[in-house]
């Protein structure tokens, strides 16, 4: 194991040694980061990631404002998408070495939510044939390394009640993020349409 995360159960586990770099930057509800290998993105961070809080959640990356085009686009995604815009973030690459099957199953799911629209955990498990498996989906959610790319906070709990969801600010932030993509394709909060 490598000391690339703080929780190496949490993100992609990369070969000790393997050059990552890192880059915080200014959105629409404050300061957020990305960490990236030469296969993908590893890491999206929301605020408050400031240099520091990157720096200590993957101490082996390389502070950097020399992005490459594709990180570069995944910053300008991200940005739009926290300042409003309903961008679809589906094109950027993760690398997800590592990440066991079934949260690879789900970040691929809960990727396909569009921007306004919400799932619940039961619904994804529905979606991967394993009906029971609402909870685990959740741990996955829960874990997920990669926010807002793979936009966990689209998924909801039973009956759509906005509940856990581990960044900074916890549910509220959730809940803010869910109206600005509610606002940006011009529908309320609750309006959400069903995609499974």
């Amino acid at each position: 194991m490598s000391d690339f995360v703080d929780d190496p159960e949490i993100g992609p586990v990369l070969p000790p040694g393997e050059p990552l770099w890192s880059h915080s930057f200014d959105t629409a509800l404050g300061r957020c980061g990305i960490v990236w290998s030469e296969r993908g993105i590893v890491a999206s961070l929301l605020p408050d990631a400031s240099p520091a809080r990157l720096k200590h959640r993957h101490p082996s990356a390389q502070p950097t404002d020399e992005l490459p085009p594709q990180v570069a686009n995944a910053v300008d995604g991200v940005r739009a998408l926290l300042a409003g815009e309903a961008r679809d973030l589906g094109d950027i690459v993760l690398d997800e070495r590592g990440i066991p099957e079934f949260r690879r199953q789900v970040h691929a799911l809960t990727r396909a939510i569009p921007p306004g629209q919400t799932r619940t955990y039961g619904e994804i498990a529905n979606a991967l044939g394993q009906p029971g498996a609402a909870r685990a989906v959740g741990r996955a959610e829960g874990d997920n390394p990669f926010p807002p790319i793979v936009p966990c906070h689209r998924v909801m709990g039973a009956g759509g009640e906005p509940t856990g969801f581990s960044a900074p600010g916890g549910v509220e932030t959730k809940r803010r993020m869910l109206l600005i993509e509610a606002r940006a394709v011009g529908q309320l909060a609750g309006d959400q349409q069903k995609l499974f």
